[in-house]
């Protein structure tokens, strides 16, 4: 199938280099390596970290924040610096089920409030944890329809308050552009190649809309992106 014809609809047979188990682990190292550069140019968390977490903050001593799949947790330590710069202090748990990702980011440069564990989010629920804000960055194009409904469920339960998952959104510009910007970072990484299928996997704004509870909301997100949306504030008002 050619990429072209692939971006009418998802492509939800692709599969993610870095995904699979016999992976090159130098290649994935890198690749967990370079995601801060990657979601530091395109997934506009400063944005949302300015619109939705900074309000938050303001007259509260600490906001918890679970950040679900995190990778190699760039997002989680960007946002608790940022909050620290402006006098606030986000708690943030990054969790990822993958071993992988997990040493990767335990073995990063410690950032105060950020702690990191190897677990899914039905692991915390089971827990009974609850944190203020449930994050996701890059995690829903990764999941069947199952999935996608625990991952929300999941998230519903565990959030006290908001809940925001930022994914991409599939278009023809965008396979360009990422193709043409960031084939250097793909050199000895999985970065472009993996970059490129999960644009082919990623919902346009109809079709996550039609696959999430009517109770959650998709906004757009700078050029490129989603934000899947759920706000227990408005579900009790």
């Amino acid at each position: 199938m050619s990429p072209w014809g692939s971006l009418k609809s998802r492509d939800v047979e692709a599969v993610e280099e870095m995904d699979r188990d016999d992976c090159d682990p130098k290649r994935l190292r890198r690749t967990y390596a370079r995601f801060p550069v990657v979601n530091s140019l395109l997934s506009g968390w400063r944005g949302t970290y300015r619109r939705r977490l900074r309000p938050m903050l303001a007259g509260k001593s600490s906001v918890s924040v679970l950040d679900i799949g995190c990778g190699s947790g760039d997002v989680a330590r960007s946002l608790a610096r940022w909050a620290r710069r402006d006098g606030f202090q986000l708690a943030v748990t990054a969790i990822d089920p993958d071993e992988r990702a997990f040493a990767f980011a335990s073995r990063t440069a410690p950032v105060e409030g950020v702690v990191y564990r190897k677990a899914h989010s039905s692991e915390l629920v089971a827990e009974g944890r609850m944190f203020d804000v449930v994050i996701s960055n890059h995690i829903l194009h990764h999941l069947d329809s199952g999935q996608l409904r625990a991952v929300l469920h999941d998230s519903e339960s565990l959030s006290r308050g908001l809940c925001l998952h930022n994914d991409l959104n599939r278009s023809y510009i965008s396979y360009l552009l990422f193709l043409a910007g960031f084939w250097p970072l793909g050199v000895g990484s999985y970065i472009c190649g993996d970059g490129l299928t999960s644009i082919r996997r990623s919902y346009t704004a109809e079709e996550l809309r039609a696959a999430v509870p009517g109770s959650w909301s998709v906004e757009r997100n700078g050029p490129w992106h989603h934000l899947l949306v759920h706000d227990h504030e408005e579900d009790r008002g």
